[in-house]
């Protein structure tokens, strides 16, 4: 019963990861980490500067510096032959073997409110934060389902029960689950993650049954509220003050927080990952058919979605009478005074 209870469903040691936006941010926090617990780190972006930094920030963090291993890609991942060339190149460096853990973690916000955006930029924003995702996962997916690997294919090898599972995993937002006033053109770029985990998470086991012999490929989809980041003051210098408004309460979490979260959810087994507890109230009301997580959990998700369900109806309500009385007293802007930003 202890070791049933102590299991780890996302085991890292000696297993190369692979981290997509692992120069800054979050992206750079779960390098670190990862690297700690004795992986294998590849680290992708576009800013060659920024990358030499974290490959030395990471390397650092290996218990083992001489049996571990770290490499560093320059990719303009909303290229989708980007994301092949980064996955083909990781192959090479990693003799002839596809990276057993993938994390999506390449993105930006332009928060600003609807009429004020410029059309261009919700393209953009779904490029940036939906597309590297979706290039990322198509290439690391054909890599693993499509492609033979030295040593991958074996007649004697056991069933994949008994294998490490692949993980491929997303970094969606809490606004996936609830989005507000300033972030049209964002939001619905970190829904669609969040809709894509769950269709992908579903036709995994279509490749787990007819390939009984291969490592199981597991999807996971994280979703943390703010992360107190240079991103996130650069945005607070665009973002409108009602939005800024909506958002108090809102403390924010560090990047070493998050990604510290984060993995001890995925070494729990959990696909959908929250990392502060009113994401984590927000996602009960909103799970539909995503994974639950065994009937206990889905027991305790329902008597949470009924309370919740209640509870967004004032939460709704109380942000529609802000967003009223600031549009009576300052305008249409969206900022205080004569509408221009400070």
């Amino acid at each position: 019963m202890g070791n049933l209870l102590s299991s780890n469903d996302f085991p890292v040691q000696g297993r190369t990861v692979v981290i997509a936006g692992g120069s800054q941010g979050m992206g750079l926090a779960a390098g670190r980490q990862l690297a700690e617990r004795g992986a294998d780190v590849v680290i992708v972006a576009r800013d060659q500067s920024k990358l030499r930094e974290a490959f030395e920030y990471i390397r650092q963090g290996a218990p083992d510096p001489q049996a571990q291993r770290f490499l560093q890609i320059s990719a303009d991942l909303t290229s989708p032959s980007e994301s092949v060339r980064v996955i083909a190149e990781v192959v090479a460096w990693n003799h002839g073997h596809p990276p057993d853990i993938v994390w999506c973690c390449a993105g930006s916000s332009h928060p600003t409110l609807f009429v004020d955006t410029p059309v261009a930029e919700f393209k953009t924003q779904m490029d940036s934060n939906y597309f590297t995702s979706l290039y990322m996962a198509h290439a690391t997916m054909t890599s693993w389902l499509k492609i033979p690997h030295k040593n991958l294919v074996d007649p004697a090898r056991p069933a994949s029960s008994s294998l490490p599972a692949r993980h491929l995993i997303f970094t969606a937002s809490f606004l996936a689950f609830y989005s507000f006033s300033g972030y049209s053109s964002y939001s619905p770029s970190k829904a669609a993650l969040r809709s894509l985990s769950d269709s992908l998470s579903q036709e995994m086991n279509l490749y787990s049954a007819a390939h009984p012999s291969e490592p199981r490929v597991r999807v996971h989809t994280v979703f943390p509220a703010t992360i107190l980041t240079e991103a996130y003051e650069a945005e607070n210098l665009i973002k409108s003050d009602l939005t800024k408004v909506l958002e108090e309460g809102d403390g924010g979490q560090t990047p070493e927080l998050v990604a510290a979260r984060s993995i001890k959810a995925l070494e729990s087994g959990q696909e959908l990952i929250t990392t502060d507890l009113l994401t984590g109230l927000v996602k009960r009301s909103m799970l539909g058919g995503s994974v639950r997580g065994g009937f206990w959990r889905a027991m305790g998700d329902w008597i949470l979605a009924c309370v919740m369900g209640l509870v967004m109806i004032f939460v709704r309500d109380d942000m529609d009478r802000k967003a009223k009385a600031w549009g009576r007293k300052f305008g249409a802007s969206g900022m205080k005074g004569d509408g221009k930003q400070a």
